[in-house]
Order: structure tokens, then sequence, then C-alpha cells
């Protein structure tokens, strides 16, 4: 298992190892009652589909996702989980205004 922060190094094509650093996202999710789910993943796309299919939190579970309306990127887990916290204290219209700042390019 990686750490937060950790590199990651895999072999290309020709042999060559290349190192990557594992990136680490806040997430807002957008769910059918028009409530907010917060969480963090290294892999939003990935995320998502887990929620969609009722593997996610229980509370998506509930309340049915529809999209993804907020990411931020982090180098570290224990950033993303500090700036997770600190996003779910916030109330529903503080929440929205943080969706409505940013167009969601969904990292994969």
């Amino acid at each position: 298992m990686k750490r937060a922060g950790e590199v990651r190094t895999r072999k290309v094509a020709d042999g060559e190892s290349v190192t990557q650093r594992t990136s680490y996202f806040v997430y807002l999710l957008l769910c059918d009652d028009g409530s907010y789910y917060t969480g963090y993943t290294n892999n939003v796309a990935s995320r998502l589909e887990r929620h969609k299919k009722g593997h996610g939190a229980r509370y998506t579970r509930m309340r049915k996702p529809k999209k993804v309306v907020y990411v931020e990127k982090f180098s570290t887990r224990v950033a993303a989980i500090r700036r997770e916290r600190r996003i779910k204290t916030l109330s529903h219209e503080e929440k929205h205004d943080l969706a409505s700042t940013c167009s969601v390019r969904v990292p994969h």
C-alpha cells in the first residue's frame, strides 16, 4: 500500500522506469435530493462510479449522486483529509457557493 505523497514507479514499454507522485482530490457531489456529499480520493472518476453503483458511502446510497460539482487537488493524503473536514463543516449555502466557483473537470 502506498502512503500519502509516496512516489510510484512503473515500467514503460521500453523497460525504462517512470516515477509518479500520487495526487489526492477532495470532491463535492450533488445528490438527487439537492444535498452535497464531500469526500476524498486518489481517483475521482472511479470513486464516482463506486458511489453510483451503491458501493460508496451510506449517505450516497440513500441520496443517489447526480454529478461532481467541485474538485480540488492535493499532493498529500493528509492535506486532502484536512480540506475535506473543513468543507464538511460548511453550511449548504457555503457548499453551493464553493461549487459555483469551480468549473469541474473530473481527473482520471
